[in-house]
């Protein structure tokens, strides 16, 4: 193996507010605090199998599109129960032109950022 994604940088207003609702819906803890940014990741910490989310303050993050979102696929429950979780944890549905028929739903978090709930759990 050449590499491996060791980190995801997101970009938003509140790091501390959108670092500890990703904490809750991952089961992350914060791993480090740095020049505002935070960032969380698994109980191992960083360089363990799964990516660390590092949330960067950023006045206004760039509009339109974005180029990357995350997909989440359950682990414990179904897809319905997860959905249902994450609804009250604050993601709010989001439409991206889909057409109804996905196995998938799509959901913003609490800074609009898109992402997908997968059917298939892990």
């Amino acid at each position: 193996m050449a590499c491996r994604l060791s980190e995801i940088v997101i970009d938003c207003r509140d790091p501390e507010r959108l670092s500890a609702w990703w904490a809750r819906v991952l089961g992350y803890r914060v791993l480090s605090r740095e020049e505002g940014a935070v960032e969380i990741g698994p109980e191992e910490g960083f360089g363990g199998p799964a990516p660390t989310l590092v949330f960067s303050p950023s006045p206004d993050p760039a509009p339109g599109k974005p180029r990357l979102h995350l997909d989440l696929s359950p682990t414990d429950r179904d897809q319905d129960a997860e959905l249902q979780r994450l609804l009250d944890l604050g993601a709010t549905p989001a439409d991206v032109g889909q057409t109804g028929s996905e196995s998938w739903h799509v959901l913003a978090d609490p800074e609009g950022n898109p992402f997908c709930l997968l059917r298939r759990r892990l």
